[in-house]
């Protein structure tokens, strides 16, 4: 089964580049089968990281950034392949 894992974040005003920076510079371990980072408008940042696992099973996943960093709390959601 293939699980899709989603990190959503908004970064604090003016800081969009840094919070980008700081998502890219975030490590996995074990490595992802595939892993996308996309920003939109806002300082808004996406990371979207694809798993050979079930759905429940216990995946890295990216940490909070530190709170200065972000206008509100990250959002994570879990999807699976139908």
């Amino acid at each position: 089964m293939t699980v899709a894992l989603m990190w959503e974040a908004k970064s604090a005003p003016g800081r969009g580049p840094e919070l980008l920076d700081w998502a890219r510079a975030c490590e996995l371990a074990p490595k992802p089968l595939r892993r996308e980072t996309f920003s939109a408008p806002g300082g808004r940042v996406l990371v979207i990281t694809w798993w050979d696992a079930a759905y429940d099973a216990e995946l890295p996943e990216l940490p909070d950034p530190e709170a200065e960093l972000i206008a509100r709390p990250v959002h994570r959601w879990r999807f699976e392949q139908v």
